[in-house]
């Protein structure tokens, strides 16, 4: 749990970073990759979890600039992966300069339970993370080698000595 606003300030910066690299590896072929026949594409994903984020904030009372037309999904990877790398710079600031370290501790209401400002950001963290997982995945059945996130991917083990991934 954050007990000051820079502990949050460091994770989400860690968290975007890491994000920011998946982001980086997409092409714009990727971006249709689906779930499955009838689920969301790569690209609605990735563009889901960006423009969730002012949206997201706003919700809880930071004041900060939405994206506008975030019903449409960019064709360009590259239109995604800057979008993301302003948001989250945008994000870090507004939470910075609106709330305070006691403001961690306020409880409000999120999706029907009472929560304190803490956990708030926490969720909006673990939301990004839930889905750059479904990215890499589905990165990886576009085609594309996906950014080793907490450790390599499959084929960066050799570089530790491992010829074969572990399963």
């Amino acid at each position: 749990m954050y007990v000051t606003i820079a502990d949050f300030v460091a994770e989400w910066k860690r968290e975007a970073a890491l994000t920011q690299q998946v982001l980086n590896g997409l092409t714009d072929a990727s971006l249709q990759q689906k779930v499955y026949g009838e689920g969301r594409t790569l690209g609605r994903i990735a563009w889901h979890f960006t423009t969730n984020i002012p949206e997201y904030l706003s919700e809880f009372g930071i004041a900060i600039e939405q994206i506008p037309n975030a019903e449409e999904v960019p064709a360009s990877a590259k239109g995604i992966a800057d979008t993301f790398a302003k948001i989250s710079d945008r994000a870090a600031r507004a939470i910075e300069e609106q709330w305070t370290d006691a403001s961690l501790q306020t409880v409000q209401n999120a999706f029907g339970r009472d929560e304190s400002n803490a956990s708030i950001l926490m969720g909006l963290i673990k939301h990004i993370v839930h889905h750059r997982g479904q990215v890499t995945i589905l990165m990886r059945q576009a085609g594309l080698k996906p950014f080793g996130v907490y450790g390599p991917p499959k084929e960066d083990w050799v570089h530790f000595g491992v010829e074969q991934a572990p399963l």
